[in-house]
């Protein structure tokens, strides 16, 4: 189906339908890339930045994602998203998010240099743990460029040397959203359904519930490994997905959901 049909009937649900329920089959009309494009134009226009949505969709993407959706995200709002993220925030967390937007930490051969692992935790030790004031960049470099299976060798040998998880040292040295952009860079480097999993156990847990993180995380992940996420969410929080939606949402919005993630692992 021709993308400009898709944008017409999308139209079209948008004044047949409101609410959540609109907000979810809204984002189901959207191709993955254009709605991810989206979820990171929403984030940025208007008063305020919803910094979370862009830390979660930028560390969690592989190059060839990011890349899609920055083609995407061009192709309808006529403007770069590097350009546009630069523009939207400052200081050390549009650093650690343009670095991340470039996409260098793929590596799919898997050789880890001990060596140079050894070296990136020495330097992270010594960029935080051992001086007054933290060398923000250098955590940046070593998060944002590393492939997974070098930085989870670099995670072991820093806790060698720190005597601590490189999660702990983050959580000391840096504070607000860049601490929640390193975090969320070393969860998905550890174990990205793990991450998708606490995402959305949280959008649902304790008063009220974050429908947009809710409904991204589900739409996003549906064709791509929610499965997974669904296992992963039962051994982490001993319930199944499905029980906490059925807990938390009510109504066609509820069932859609339920429809979506499909049964129980």
């Amino acid at each position: 189906v021709a993308w400009w049909l898709l944008v017409d009937l999308t139209e079209t649900l948008k004044s047949e339908l409101s609410g959540k329920f609109e907000r979810l089959i809204v984002a189901l009309m959207y191709p993955p890339y254009r709605y991810e494009a989206k979820e990171l134009h929403d984030a940025m226009k208007g008063l305020g930045t919803k910094e979370g949505v862009i830390i979660e969709i930028l560390a969690s993407r592989t190059k060839k994602q990011l890349q899609e959706i920055m083609k995407a995200y061009e192709e309808d709002y006529g403007s770069s998203l590097e350009e546009d993220i630069q523009a939207d925030t400052s200081g050390y967390l549009e650093r650690i998010l343009v670095c991340l937007l470039q996409g260098s930490r793929d590596d799919v051969s898997g050789f880890v240099d001990p060596g140079l692992a050894l070296q990136d935790a020495q330097d992270l030790h010594a960029a935080g743990e051992k001086i007054r004031g933290t060398d923000e960049m250098k955590f940046i470099t070593i998060l944002c460029t590393r492939s997974a299976t070098h930085l989870l060798r670099v995670f072991e040998e820093y806790e060698k040397i720190a005597n601590k998880s490189i999660e702990d040292s983050i959580k000391s040295e840096t504070h607000g959203s860049l601490e929640e952009a390193m975090l969320t860079v070393v969860k998905c480097t550890r174990n990205l359904h793990s991450y998708f999993a606490e995402r959305l156990y949280y959008a649902m847990k304790g008063a009220g519930t974050r429908d947009g993180t809710l409904i991204r995380n589900i739409v996003s992940r549906s064709e791509i490994d929610l499965n997974l996420i669904k296992c992963h969410f039962k051994k982490m929080y001993d319930k199944t997905l499905s029980s906490m939606i059925m807990e938390d949402t009510s109504g066609d919005y509820k069932n859609a959901l339920l429809n979506l993630v499909g049964s129980d692992p």
